[in-house]
């Protein structure tokens, strides 16, 4: 039990059960580090979700101009594809043609994320003005993480959550106070809730793969490979993202599923 700020109020919370599919909400913002994080943490829930007509928004933290093992590689020419890369992969999951408008860049340098006051502002303005009733994120509290921008970019994203609902954080923006319903924490330490994915690990597979300039890096898909080869190495990556799925929805019975922390009455 809680009280209306929080704070833990008689017993110690126990185990929650794990919850299966939310309602499916009208605007929802999904928030990730660098430009394919979402992808992978909430693919095939926002596409699912789109479907049946939700509002999708992305927010990406960082530019990801360390996203490749090319020590040659022109880091401003990498932003520029990456942010392009995204624009295509919500268009997958989203199928809406007003995508310019719903993805969104806060453009901090890759691997040197920080949750300050200038960042938790500019996140407070998206939430603000997006108004979304679910908010996705990386769970900052995951043990054993070692990319630094996946912990900051949890931390930022709960933090401007408190902002976004408060009037008194960032009033020099000028724009209402909003509070979320929802908050889903993917790639969660504690996952209590799943959400159904059977039926769109192919969309998932295909906003991933419009990641081009990742596809050695984090997928191991060689592009320079030949026809046969790629065509073998992508079939392998999405074998391995439905064992994860299945895995996920195991979790609640389901065939197959994307895992999450979920925390209700922000």
């Amino acid at each position: 039990m809680t009280g209306p700020s929080g704070l833990p109020v008689g017993d110690l919370p126990t185990a929650e059960p794990v919850t299966v599919d939310l309602a499916v909400p009208d605007v929802v913002l999904a928030v990730g580090a660098h430009p394919d994080d979402i992808e992978f943490g909430a693919g095939a829930t926002l596409a699912r979700w789109a479907a049946d007509g939700c509002r999708v928004h992305h927010l990406v933290l960082t530019d990801g101009s360390k996203g490749t093992w090319d020590p040659d590689a022109d880091p401003a020419a990498l932003v520029a594809t990456r942010m392009d890369e995204c624009r295509a992969s919500a268009a997958r999951l989203g199928g809406r043609a007003d995508v310019a408008a719903r993805v969104h860049f806060l453009g901090r340098v890759d691997g040197e994320l920080a949750d300050g006051t200038d960042e938790r502002r500019e996140v407070t303005r998206v939430v603000r003005t997006v108004r979304p009733d679910v908010v996705l994120g990386h769970d900052p509290w995951r043990r054993y993480r070692l990319h630094p921008d996946h912990r900051a970019a949890g931390f930022l994203t709960v933090h401007a959550l408190v902002a976004a609902r408060d009037p008194h954080f960032f009033a020099e923006l000028g724009l209402s106070p909003h509070r979320p319903r929802t908050l889903l924490l993917f790639e969660p330490d504690v996952p209590n809730h799943v959400e159904r994915a059977d039926g769109y690990e192919a969309v998932k597979l295909a906003a991933l793969l419009c990641h081009t300039s990742q596809l050695q890096s984090t997928m191991g898909v060689d592009p320079s490979a030949g026809p046969d080869d790629r065509r073998e190495a992508e079939e392998a990556f999405d074998r391995r993202l439905r064992r994860q799925l299945a895995a996920h929805g195991a979790l609640a019975g389901v065939p197959a599923g994307e895992a999450f922390h979920r925390i209700d009455g922000l």
